[in-house]
């Protein structure tokens, strides 16, 4: 994985409702890159990400109250970014 300071942040990873630090920065931006295709469920993005699965939960459900992410299904959960938010340019 290419390093944050490389690559920024997710354009959607900042939060409207809350205070956006460093940290939840970075790992919103790991979950959202994670989420960007087909959507997985949150076990997945916490394996692949390499955050601890209530991390995980924890941001998912901010991300969800922003309109950023859905989740579909009954449990587990399907999530899935959302088009809303800012978009990335395209180089």
């Amino acid at each position: 994985m290419v390093a944050m300071t490389k690559l920024g942040f997710h354009p959607n990873a900042y939060l409207s409702r809350k205070r956006n630090v460093k940290r939840g920065l970075i790992s919103r931006s790991k979950i959202l890159r994670i989420l960007e295709g087909d959507g997985c469920n949150a076990q997945t993005v916490a394996q692949e990400s390499q955050l601890n699965y209530h991390v995980v939960l924890y941001h998912l459900r901010l991300l969800e109250v922003d309109g950023l992410v859905i989740r579909k299904n009954k449990r587990p959960f399907h999530w899935k970014a959302t088009s809303s938010g800012q978009q990335r340019l395209k180089l």
